[in-house]
């Protein structure tokens, strides 16, 4: 069965195929900029997995860093994911937040929390990493 998700103008909705791998709280200073939050919850998912099935001519990208873009809609703005430039790449960070359905999955650790929002104290159980951990 598929995940589904769209923006928050319904105007881009997706399909996710495959069950979400790697899910984590990104806390870097890009991810609380695009996302206007103390951190953003993401999941990896391969392109492979994910279908673009409304909307596509919405989606606008963003070259955040070098070889990286993140992606979100033209009309609304929502946030809806990013990546390696190359789409060939085959991984996707989609935006849990972004899901109308449940993804069945929660996030395992707290992610670039050595540049965390200095305001916001993580007060969950979950594992820290100072940077992407690898």
């Amino acid at each position: 069965m598929a995940i589904k998700g769209s923006c928050l103008c319904k105007g881009i909705q997706y399909e996710i195929t495959a069950p979400l791998a790697e899910v984590g709280n990104c806390h870097c200073s890009m991810c609380r900029k695009s996302s206007g939050a103390a951190f953003l919850t993401g999941a990896g998912v391969k392109t492979k997995d994910l279908r673009w099935t409304k909307g596509e001519d919405l989606i606008a990208r963003y070259e955040s860093s070098p070889g990286g873009v993140r992606m979100f809609c033209k009309k609304c703005g929502s946030t809806l994911g990013g990546g390696p430039a190359d789409p060939k790449a085959g991984v996707f960070w989609i935006m849990l937040g972004t899901l109308d359905d449940d993804p069945g999955v929660k996030p395992s650790s707290n992610i670039y929390v050595g540049s965390k929002a200095p305001w916001y104290e993580i007060t969950d159980n979950l594992p820290q990493h100072k940077e992407f951990p690898g």
